[in-house]
C-alpha cells in the first residue's frame, strides 16, 4: 500500500461526518420501527440492515484511509476509537431492530418508544458534532447532552426493567422485551463513548 505524507484537505472530518448522517438516517428508521405499525416493520428492519451495512463500508473506508497516511490531523489511534465508537452505534441499532422482527413482538411498550426518541436526538446531537471537529470549536455542549442523554436512557431502561418484572407480564415475553431494551439502551452508551472519544481528541488536540 502506497502511503501519502499528508492527508487529503479534510477527507477524515467529511468520513466522519458522513457516518454520523448514516447513524442519523438509521436512528429515524429504528425510530419508525420502534413507534410505527406492526406490519411496516419487516421494510424498516431492511432498510435499517441496509443502513447498517452502509455504516460498515464507511467505517472501512476510514480504516483504509488512515492505513494510507502517514501523516493524520489527529492522533491515528483517535481516529480508529472514532471510526469504532460510530460502527457500535449502528450495530446495537441493527440488534434491537432485528429482534423486533425475530420476536414479532405486538405494540411496544411505552418505554421503548421513550428510548428510542432518546437515541433520535442523540444522533442529532452526533450528526452535528461531527463536522466540528476540524475546529474543535462549541463540542462541550455535545457530549455533555449526550452525557445527559444516557443518563435519561440508563434510568428509564432500569424502571422499565422494574416494571417487567413485577410478576404481571408473562416470562417469556418479559424476556424478549428485556433483551430488545439492553441493545436500546446500549446504543445509548455507544452514543456516550462516542461523545467521550471526541472529548479527549478535544483535549489533545487543542
Amino acid at each position: 500500500m502506497r502511503l501519502r505524507l499528508t492527508p487529503q484537505a479534510n477527507v477524515f472530518y467529511e468520513m466522519f461526518t458522513a457516518s454520523a448522517n448514516n447513524i442519523l438516517d438509521g436512528a429515524h428508521t429504528l425510530h419508525a420501527l420502534v413507534t410505527g405499525p406492526r406490519q411496516d416493520r419487516e421494510a424498516l428492519n431492511k432498510q435499517l440492515r441496509d443502513e447498517e451495512h452502509r455504516g460498515d463500508d464507511r467505517t472501512h473506508a476510514i480504516l483504509r484511509e488512515v492505513n494510507s497516511t502517514f501523516v493524520t490531523p489527529i492522533d491515528r489511534e483517535d481516529i480508529y476509537r472514532l471510526a469504532s465508537r460510530l460502527d457500535d452505534v449502528m450495530d446495537y441499532f441493527e440488534a434491537a431492530g432485528d429482534l423486533i422482527v425475530l420476536y414479532d413482538l405486538d405494540t411496544l411498550p411505552q418505554e421503548m418508544q421513550q428510548l428510542a426518541d432518546l437515541l433520535v436526538r442523540a444522533a442529532e446531537m452526533t450528526a452535528a458534532a461531527m463536522p466540528r471537529l476540524k475546529s474543535l470549536k462549541n463540542l462541550s455542549d455535545y457530549w455533555i447532552e449526550v452525557n445527559r442523554i444516557e443518563n435519561e436512557a440508563d434510568k428509564l431502561h432500569r424502571r422499565f426493567v422494574a416494571r417487567l418484572f413485577n410478576g404481571e407480564t408473562d416470562a417469556l415475553m418479559v424476556m424478549k422485551l428485556k433483551e430488545v431494551a439492553e441493545q436500546l439502551e446500549s446504543a445509548a452508551d455507544a452514543f456516550e463513548n462516542v461523545a467521550d472519544t471526541v472529548e479527549t481528541i478535544a483535549v489533545k488536540e487543542s
